[in-house]
């Protein structure tokens, strides 16, 4: 079984023999402890101090010096289209303020699939079409790509989320003060 303790980014792979490669979706590449199957069959164990996501192009590295470079598999998006590039703004905003992890292109944005936010964007204008294709979605100001459910932190101040399509408010606060 192959044993890999350590993530090469991978722009740092350097000259390091790729001994295999491992394709994973996005879920699937934010990972500590498992074992899993490269594409050539082969076990390998993923023993990492912490939770890591695995971006496309990373090296696991193993006993060795070799890696086994991890590959982002195409899953089920959708892309989403704009007429011009404010409106595509627009967009990005309205999915962010629903902290959606999206995939910024120079042409369009990249979600999982969702027929509420499919619905929302039309509403805006876009056009949607569901698309096959590795998703690597924006890291965003707080750090890396993962978790995938990653809390941020704002400091002492409040942070409210309005859905003005349902009427409510989501907050939260490490301010009592607010």
């Amino acid at each position: 079984m192959l044993r890999a303790k350590e993530v090469v980014g991978k722009g740092k792979l350097g000259p390091r023999a790729i001994a295999d490669t491992i394709t994973l979706d996005r879920q699937a590449r934010h990972r500590r402890r498992v074992v899993m199957k490269t594409d050539g069959g082969r076990e390998l164990m993923l023993d990492l101090a912490e939770a890591t996501y695995l971006a496309d192009g990373d090296g696991l590295l193993i006993e060795g010096g070799a890696v086994v470079l991890v590959k982002a598999a195409a899953e089920s998006l959708l892309e989403i289209h704009a007429s011009d590039g404010v409106a595509l703004a627009r967009i990005a905003w309205h999915l962010g303020n629903r902290h959606t992890p999206a995939q910024i292109t120079h042409n369009a944005i990249l979600i999982q699939p969702d027929h509420v936010l499919a619905e929302m964007v039309e509403g805006l204008g876009a056009q949607v079409r569901a698309v096959q294709r590795p998703f690597e979605p924006e890291g965003g100001a707080y750090g890396g790509h993962g978790p995938l459910h990653a809390s941020h932190h704002h400091g002492s101040h409040a942070h409210h989320h309005h859905d003005a399509a349902h009427g409510h408010v989501h907050s939260s606060s490490s301010d009592t003060t607010a």
